[in-house]
């Protein structure tokens, strides 16, 4: 076999053996090209923590049990690997009693779906040892919040005791795989993208029993689901190198992967899972009978980044190859073992995949992974355009049942919402799908169920999903402040009432009420609500502070530019008045914002939004005072629209502010000439 030409200086574990390949030398870890090759490669101190964890156990098992509210470093890395992350709430420190430290927990969720008793008991647990709120995240899991050290064991093991599991949530290993959640029982397609979300997760979930030693003192929970043969056989495959012979992790080895494997899986035309963010994404191909023949598969997409250090960056996912159905876990193997084996282990700012492929192009890597693979790929086959759906409102399964998407405000469940939903879940047993924008879908709905279903939920203030603007509709946010550890700024807590100002900010310039825009928020660079393939991304970059990304489109399959920095909250409205001032005077008709921008170019866009502002300046006077919105005659919205809890946060009590927003935020006043206020005129 002819391998790859590497630099001198390896560090790390020799490449897994097998009967076929023992003349190869290939190392785990790959040497930077800077600095020089005649230096020993360099690991990151993360690496040697997981080297010597015993496969993820210690230090984690002695330091849960004793009596400090927190973990060390080398524990709070092993931790991730279990589903888990050691969090500071900002905003219970006190003075002299430090950080305020707790756990967020998340699940591994494959494809979403969750039976009616998982649900139910995350509920519980939200209630018993988090914070009261129940978040859905953007990979369809659950997480708690506010988690004690103390309670750490009871949460996780009832999680596993009622059929869920943490394993794999976080960590360098394969995350939650994400699938195309509707619940269409007549389309062959989607039944199978969830099937398969199950069984990439389950060749890819650690082996070792650590997890079970950790959360149920070595006791394996039994699962009413059993492992699908061929995931089994087909892990255990190692004729091509992809495994560690005799190791209680055959794919990951002690070291695991350098970063996180993100895994996405869908149909033709459907990229409700944002398929080209993922590290590899899965197309399920069948014939017009609907009988699986194999799958498309993209490689190299990835959202996080650092500001200012431009080696980083965030990645749209290339078209791969194709692979017939009987190959497909052999294919995932030889992908994952490519980025175990050379994925920089030196620097976990260029750990991720997409940085391999960006350093050796796509046709090198190919020709490793087929390596690993044991023989040539076939051509990706042609797709049709790629659409996004996000589910929401009624529809029909294709056997005689309803399903029902229910929008949840950035994917906190809280408050009387939370108890609404409940009380339809608990009342007919229903089980749930978490999409992959952060919103929950009730599957097997007798229709009979419908009327009161919709009364229960409405009178949580759950409205149906046609009630929200569409902008809301479609725009993500992280949970950002104050728990997140990388959080700069506010995301979760402040978008929708930036949500709210972009409306009256689109109206004013005489675009449409209902003209779509697909928006996205995170407190950091990191990209979690994957902001770099929204039309219109704030990347938080500092106190109040946002970096502005345009371009992407509404289905998702294209990256945004970054446009300006250090836009503050203060200074936005103008901002957005400026800029959308601009597109509506140079649209083409019918076209969207994102396709505006990426059509003209960011300097034109500039430009023109310098046009626009000079103008708006040489009008100044008079001006009239606005209130989180657009101007008006009354200080409410222009267009009617609410703030995003249905109330004015201005000069709102500082819980009030925390609820609805996030304090600082609320309660700003500025002065907008009457120039961009010609819908307020109209109103009055």
């Amino acid at each position: 076999m002819l391998l790859p030409t590497q630099p001198s200086g390896l560090a790390g574990l020799n490449r897994p053996s097998s009967a076929s390949n023992r003349r190869a030398t290939i190392t785990n870890v790959a040497t930077p090209t800077k600095p020089p090759t005649s230096r020993s490669a360099k690991r990151s101190k993360v690496e040697i923590i997981k080297e010597k964890s015993d496969y993820l156990r210690h230090p984690l098992m002695g330091e849960l049990v004793d009596d400090k509210p927190n973990i060390s470093e080398e524990a709070l890395q092993l931790m991730k690997f279990h589903g888990s992350y050691q969090q500071d709430d900002r905003e219970k420190r006190s003075f002299g009693s430090g950080k305020a430290y707790m756990f967020m927990m998340r699940t591994r969720q494959p494809a979403g779906a969750s039976d009616n008793q998982l649900y139910l008991v995350m509920d519980d647990l939200a209630d018993k040892f988090g914070n009261g709120t129940l978040r859905l995240t953007t990979r369809q899991t659950y997480q708690l919040h506010g988690v004690l050290k103390q309670d750490l064991k009871s949460v996780f093991s009832t999680v596993l005791k009622n059929m869920g599991s943490t394993l794999g949530a976080c960590g360098d290993v394969n995350r939650n795989v994400l699938a195309a959640c509707a619940p269409y029982k007549n389309k062959p397609e989607y039944v199978l993208a969830q099937k398969y979300a199950n069984d990439f997760a389950d060749l890819l979930a650690p082996q070792s029993g650590a997890y079970y030693d950790v959360w149920l003192d070595g006791a394996k929970y039994v699962s009413v689901e059993k492992e699908n043969p061929k995931v089994t056989t087909d892990r255990a495959f190692n004729k091509f190198g992809t495994n560690f012979e005799n190791s209680p992790e055959p794919i990951y080895g002690s070291q695991f992967l350098p970063r996180k494997f993100k895994i996405a899986v869908t149909v033709p035309g459907d990229n409700s899972v944002d398929l080209f963010t993922n590290d590899l994404g899965v197309i399920v191909i069948c014939n017009p009978q609907g009988e699986l023949q194999g799958f498309n598969l993209t490689v190299g997409g990835g959202m996080g980044r650092t500001h200012r250090n431009n080696d980083t960056f965030p990645r749209i996912a290339d078209p791969f190859c194709y692979v017939d159905k009987d190959d497909i876990f052999h294919a995932v193997k030889a992908i994952v073992a490519t980025q175990r084996d050379y994925g920089r282990r030196d620097d976990r700012r260029q750990a991720r995949l997409k940085y391999l492929i960006h350093e050796w192009g796509l046709e090198k890597f190919r020709s490793v992974v087929e390596q690993y693979y044991g023989k040539k790929f076939e051509a990706f086959k042609p797709m049709p355009k790629w659409e996004f759906f996000d589910y929401l409102g009624w529809g029909e399964q294709g056997d005689g049942k309803l399903f029902y998407g229910v929008y949840v405000q950035n994917g906190r469940v809280k408050g009387e919402g939370k108890k609404a939903l409940r009380a339809v879940i608990e009342k007919y047993n229903i089980p749930v799908t978490i999409t992959v924008n952060q919103n929950l879908i009730l599957r097997e709905v007798d229709p009979a169920w419908k009327e009161d279903i919709v009364a229960t939920l409405a009178a949580g203030g759950l409205k149906d999903a046609s009630e929200w603007d569409s902008i809301e509709r479609s725009s993500m946010a992280c949970p950002a402040l104050p728990l997140c550890g990388l959080a700069t700024t506010e995301s979760e807590r402040a978008l929708p009432d930036i949500n709210v100002r972009i409306r009256a900010s689109m109206v004013n310039a005489g675009l449409p009420v209902d003209e779509h825009l697909v928006v996205r928020m995170t407190g950091c660079p990191n990209g979690c609500s994957r902001p770099y393939v929204a039309e219109l991304g704030f990347v938080g970059d500092g106190p109040n502070s946002y970096q502005i990304w345009l371009g992407g489109n509404k289905s998702q399959t294209r990256m945004a530019e970054v446009y300006a920095d250090r836009i503050k909250v203060r200074d936005l409205d103008p901002f957005l008045d400026s800029l959308f001032g601009a597109f509506a005077n140079n649209r083409k008709s019918n076209e969207g914002f994102g396709d505006w921008v990426s059509r003209v170019g960011l300097e034109s866009v500039r430009e023109k939004q310098q046009q626009v502002r000079a103008a708006i300046e040489a009008k100044a006077p008079p001006s009239v005072e606005v209130a989180n919105g657009a101007p008006s005659s009354n200080g409410k919205p222009a267009n009617g629209a609410p703030s995003s809890n249905g109330k004015s946060l201005v000069g709102a009590s500082s819980a009030e502010a925390h609820e609805g927003g996030p304090a600082g935020l609320q309660g700003q006043r500025m002065l907008l000439p009457t120039c961009c206020s010609k819908v307020a005129r109209q109103a009055s």
